[in-house]
């Protein structure tokens, strides 16, 4: 006699033996698919940015535009190696962060500043090109430590040690102003959405920092300018 095992089942119950083999081999899939890829659509896109996020980026990308041209005169100004050797780093560093800066702009569809307007002899007090198109509101018109035209005029008509002595105090006046530009971010509302954007401010911050005290003992290190009687 047959046992219970071995006798053959009716169609109907290999029918239910094949779904449950079916079900047990088939992968498992997301109980709702579409919402998932939302989910992921957005992570993907991050956090939203702020007006207050949209107007440092713009603000800085200017104000790093007026330091690369101090700094680039060195070479022609009879800066001492040490004061070269600053600027050169001054002009490698901003450059590679103006890029990056254009480059989170373009891609929240931002318009780009005029930073020629920083990097010309025009009176820092007067800022043409800074709205902020699409955004709720616009980058300051007077970037924090920024060099006056008249400012501008005494160290490019400066040469030596009396551009040395100009440039690094004309640069601790502007990193002195980027610093407030941070601290001007730091308690708008809005601040800090975009990650990015909170850890550039905070390099920033730190760099700039560094630099300053690094140029303030280099200036007091220096002879005091001899004076004609």
């Amino acid at each position: 006699m047959a046992t219970a095992d071995s006798r053959p089942r009716s169609g109907a119950a290999r029918l239910i033996v094949v779904a449950v083999l079916a079900a047990v081999a088939a992968p498992a899939r997301p109980a709702s698919l579409p919402a998932q890829e939302a989910s992921a659509g957005q992570a993907a896109a991050g956090p939203g940015t702020s007006a207050a996020d949209r107007q440092f980026i713009s603000g800085m990308l200017v104000h790093h535009a007026q330091a690369i041209l101090m700094a680039g005169w060195a070479p022609t100004h009879g800066a001492s190696p040490a004061v070269r050797e600053l600027c050169r780093r001054i002009t490698i560093s901003q450059r590679d962060e103006m890029a990056t800066m254009e480059r989170w702009l373009r891609e929240h569809h931002q318009p780009l500043p005029d930073t020629a307007v920083g990097a010309s002899l025009a009176a820092a007090g007067s800022m043409p090109g800074m709205a902020m198109s699409g955004s709720a509101g616009s980058a300051p018109a007077m970037m924090p430590g920024m060099l006056t035209r008249e400012q501008l005029l005494q160290l490019d008509s400066a040469q030596g040690p009396a551009f040395d002595r100009a440039f690094l105090a004309g640069m601790i006046q502007h990193h002195r102003g980027a610093l407030t530009m941070v601290a001007q971010y730091d308690d708008q509302s809005g601040a800090g959405q975009d990650p990015f954007v909170f850890q550039f401010a905070s390099d920033v911050n730190g760099d700039q920092t560094a630099e300053i005290d690094r140029m303030s003992r280099m200036l007091a290190a220096m002879p005091s300018p001899q004076r004609i009687p």
